[in-house]
């Protein structure tokens, strides 16, 4: 169910601080100055909407390669065992996404890990425990990311008029293992109190500068993709959406994948190996307010980016069982005991 926005100040702390969020010591006063309102009036409504559901917490999104790694997998889950083998995937902590889309191969889900020997050690015991063989698909190269959404009207804006994020590097710069109790706090999410950052130093013995220098610094190499309200999309309006799979010839993936990042609507773009069975190797994301509009968009970057003549695949969600972000560094156990963050529970839409 869609979530109202009771505000335009809420309206606005969702929509203009996805990205670019304040890194100084009082980050709360800043969004207060720019909404023209009370900085208590801004931690109360980012609280509110945390509640409801809206907003997931305020942190980093981490660039591949940044810490641990990742790997998409598929099962072909039999419909009458699919709720169970759903529960023994999500229950598993290093999955962050768990989906059922429109396919044979029904449940999509996101598996990390400290590095990719770990991850190929749980799923093998996935594997086990629901008797069931997974597709393996890791990327070999983002041509987009950017889950920023615009949360204007569809009359004035669609998910594509957030500012475009380049090419993604294939590797990210790593995170030091100094400062992996600090990545951890980042997963978890900033603290809602007046000097958050202040909060993170006290909990890792360290000066407040030195917390907003290092989230910086990630940000400027790279390893951070973006830091800032990080919203579920389902709540607020974003019902819909499809992955969208073609096998194009190897030697055409860069330059049709390069047209199709740029369309709008998609929100993910990837270059992944293909797998026995499973012929594809260019894959984007579309997200819509409805089907018609997520089929509308993905019409339109197709035939500009040259695809429709491949074979491909429309995969649109069904049941998300799970959504919550990467814990590279929180499942490492390399933080100290810090501020407490809200939980993303898995949920259903």
């Amino acid at each position: 169910m869609k979530a109202a926005l009771s505000s335009d100040v809420d309206a606005r702390l969702l929509n203009d601080w996805q990205q670019r969020f304040p890194l100084c010591p009082l980050p709360f006063e800043a969004l207060a100055a720019s909404l023209d309102c009370p900085p208590l009036t801004v931690m109360e409504r980012l609280q509110a909407l945390q509640a409801q559901g809206s907003v997931s917490r305020i942190g980093g999104i981490w660039n591949p390669g940044a810490g641990g790694a990742a790997l998409l997998c598929a099962m072909a889950v039999p419909p009458a065992r699919l709720e169970a083998v759903a529960q023994w995937v999500s229950a598993h902590p290093g999955v962050n996404h768990n989906y059922e889309r429109e396919h044979v191969y029904n449940l999509w889900f996101v598996l990390t890990g400290c590095d990719a020997a770990s991850v190929e050690q749980a799923l093998q015991g996935l594997e086990r425990q629901c008797a069931l063989a997974a597709l393996r698909l890791p990327m070999q190269r983002a041509y987009r990311i950017n889950l920023g959404f615009d949360l204007r009207p569809s009359t004035e804006a669609s998910p594509h008029t957030r500012s475009v994020e380049g090419a993604t590097r294939s590797a990210a710069p790593a995170v030091a293992p100094a400062d992996r109790p600090l990545a951890a706090l980042v997963e978890q999410g900033l603290p809602l109190c007046r000097r958050p950052y202040a909060a993170w130093a006290e909990a890792l013995a360290c000066d407040e500068s030195q917390i907003i220098a290092t989230l910086q610094h990630w940000l400027d190499v790279g390893s951070l993709r973006r830091f800032g309200v990080v919203v579920r999309h389902h709540e607020l309006g974003f019902a819909s959406n499809a992955m969208c799979v073609f096998d194009v010839p190897d030697e055409a993936v860069d330059g049709c994948a390069q047209v199709l990042a740029a369309q709008a609507g998609v929100t993910l773009c990837y270059r992944r190996a293909r797998a026995p069975g499973w012929p594809y190797n260019l894959y984007c994301m579309l997200h819509g307010r409805n089907r018609a509009e997520v089929q509308q968009w993905l019409q339109q970057a197709s035939q500009r980016a040259g695809l429709q003549s491949f074979p491909q695949a429309q995969l649109f969600s069904r049941r998300r069982f799970k959504q919550c972000g990467a814990r590279y560094f929180s499942m490492q156990a390399a933080a100290r005991p810090g501020p407490a963050a809200r939980q993303e529970m898995p949920s259903h839409a």
